[in-house]
Parts: C-alpha cells; sequence; structure tokens
C-alpha cells in the first residue's frame, strides 16, 4: 500500500464526538496522531487539513441513504444502504470506542455501512464497520460483518494486532465458529474510510486485498488475501479481483469532503443452474449531518423520512 506522507510534528486533533451511548457526553481532547506505535512499522502520519477539522470535529456524523439493487441468488433486489461516517477515540488495547478522555485514545473514523433488502418472503440485514485511524498510516484497527436472514445470522470480526486476528460464526456447517489468524494485507473495508480521508493513497496497481467480509461471508469463499487490480481516476476507484469474477467500482466526490456518490459491484450470483453475472448497484439519494444518537425521540422520525427510509 502507498502510503507515504511528509512527517508532521505536532497535529492536534479535537475529538468532540461521542457516539452511540443512551447518556452521552461530549468529549474534547487534544491528540497527537503521529504518537500512536503498534508492533508493525507505521508510516508518517497524514496531515489533516483544517476544513478536515472543521468537517469531521463538529460533534456530528455524516449519514448518506442510498437506493439499492442488490443481487442475491441470480436475481436483483431492490433495496436500502446507508453509510454513516463518524470519528471517535477508540482504544488500542481493548479495541472499542473509547467512554473517556486519555492520551492513549486513538482518533478514528468510523464507518458503519447498512444493507437492507428482501428475497422472496423473508428479509437480509447486512452491518459491516470499519474503524480506521486518521493518521492514514496503517491498516484499520478493528473491521466486524454481521448478516441476518430468516435461515440464520452470521458474524466476523478482525482485530488489527501483531497480526490480523479473526474470529466467525455461522449457521453454515464447516463455517460455524473460526478462530485465527493471518499475515497482514489490504482490507477492502478500510479502503471505503481510507477514500474519505485521503482518496489520492489509495493503493493501485497490482495488490493482494482481502475482500470485503459481506462478500465473503454470502458467497462462502476462504477468509484471505486474493490478487487484485485497482485502478484510481478522478472521482473513480475500481478494484478488480480477476480470480474471483468480481470487481467493485465506487464513485465519489473528487473534491472535500470526497464523499461516495455511488457503487457497483460486479460479481457471480446464484448457485448452480442459477449462477450468473449480476452488477449490484447503490446511487445516493441524500446526505445529512446529525448527532443522530441523541434523535431518539418521535418526533425526529422526520429526519430519517429525510433520508428516503421507511
Amino acid at each position: 500500500m502507498k502510503l507515504s506522507f511528509p512527517l508532521i510534528g505536532l497535529t492536534f486533533i479535537f475529538l468532540t464526538l461521542f457516539s452511540c451511548k443512551e447518556d452521552p457526553q461530549e468529549i474534547q481532547k487534544e491528540k497527537d496522531i503521529t504518537s500512536f506505535a503498534t508492533e508493525e512499522t507505521l508510516k508518517s502520519a497524514q496531515p489533516l487539513t483544517d476544513e478536515f477539522k472543521a468537517y469531521w470535529f463538529a460533534n456530528e456524523a455524516e449519514i448518506t441513504s442510498y437506493a439499492l439493487e442488490q443481487g442475491r441468488y441470480g436475481e436483483i433486489r431492490e433495496g436500502s444502504a446507508v453509510l454513516v461516517f463518524v470519528t471517535e477515540p477508540f482504544l488500542k488495547e481493548e479495541q472499542v470506542k473509547a467512554d473517556q478522555s486519555s492520551p492513549t485514545n486513538i482518533p478514528v473514523l468510523k464507518l458503519n455501512a447498512t444493507k437492507n433488502f428482501h428475497t422472496g418472503i423473508y428479509p437480509y440485514s447486512i452491518m459491516q464497520s470499519v474503524f480506521y485511524p486518521l493518521a492514514n498510516n496503517q491498516h484499520a484497527l478493528k473491521i466486524s460483518c454481521s448478516v441476518q436472514e430468516w435461515c440464520g445470522h452470521v458474524y466476523t470480526q478482525l482485530n488489527n494486532r501483531s497480526e490480523f486476528e479473526v474470529v466467525s460464526h455461522s449457521y453454515f456447517e464447516g463455517e460455524a465458529d473460526e478462530d485465527f489468524s493471518m499475515g497482514k494485507a489490504i482490507l477492502e473495508n478500510e479502503l471505503w474510510t481510507q477514500l474519505r480521508i485521503h482518496p489520492e493513497s489509495l493503493p493501485i496497481g497490482n495488490l493482494e486485498v482481502v475482500p470485503s467480509f459481506e462478500f465473503l461471508r454470502l458467497r462462502h469463499i476462504p477468509f484471505r488475501a486474493y490478487p487484485a487490480s485497482a485502478e484510481l481516476t478522478s472521482g473513480t476507484y475500481t478494484i478488480t479481483y480477476p480470480d474471483l469474477n468480481r470487481s467493485l467500482s465506487i464513485q465519489f466526490n473528487p473534491q472535500f469532503p470526497f464523499d461516495i456518490t455511488s457503487w457497483e459491484e460486479t460479481f457471480i450470483s446464484g448457485f448452480g443452474d442459477k449462477a450468473k453475472p449480476l452488477t449490484t448497484k447503490a446511487t445516493k439519494l441524500k446526505t445529512i449531518k446529525s448527532d443522530y444518537w441523541n434523535r431518539t425521540t418521535n418526533d425526529d422520525l422526520p429526519l430519517r423520512e429525510s433520508l428516503g427510509l421507511q
């Protein structure tokens, strides 16, 4: 991964966002994002601009809704997708969001990406979470993915320590409970957050990439890195996996805040005689900035309606 940045001296980050708590409190803390170290050798930290700080440290999350056309079981299903980006402090050892201000907290850009669609009579609900350091100088610190549908549910989590530590639980025979470590590689899930911080830092060329956790679980593909090639043009980032017959193309605003306007994912959908290439598409509907963790009353329902979500 090409993440070469000038060494910054003192970069202070004010983290004012404290999300997803029943009784949230506002926390402001100066942070030097170059001070965090892990067992791996880190690249130089990415300097954060005043524009970036004004947008992302305003005690609000960015919430964007998308019209979804999801390929599943050889057919396209209509649904909705939501990307929630928010900055928050992260605990290095426990690898969860910090409840208290501390000089050891790591500032991250978190992405909660959700999908909801139906396959005939029963619903699918998918959520992927990414915790990516604002320093933009190492892999995501943690990624998780859960898939729920009427047949059962699956859960996969990766923690970035000396190696990638992975645990996975499923109702399928052969993948019920897994717990293993693997060498570090580019993670497709982390690229969505890296794009929002500095798209020009995205890896390009011939790569080894762990595909999205959602794809691995839905297709029951072994959890590892696969050969891929990536290309970055103005406003489009594309990854192709020749061995998986899959490609992902993310369209985004080439100007700050680099918001994601749409994406397309082409892969083989269905099994047996029903297997065929389909293209999942997501098209932006609406973006709002909100401290959504405080918007929990019935009077706040119009905010959801403004996103085009039922």
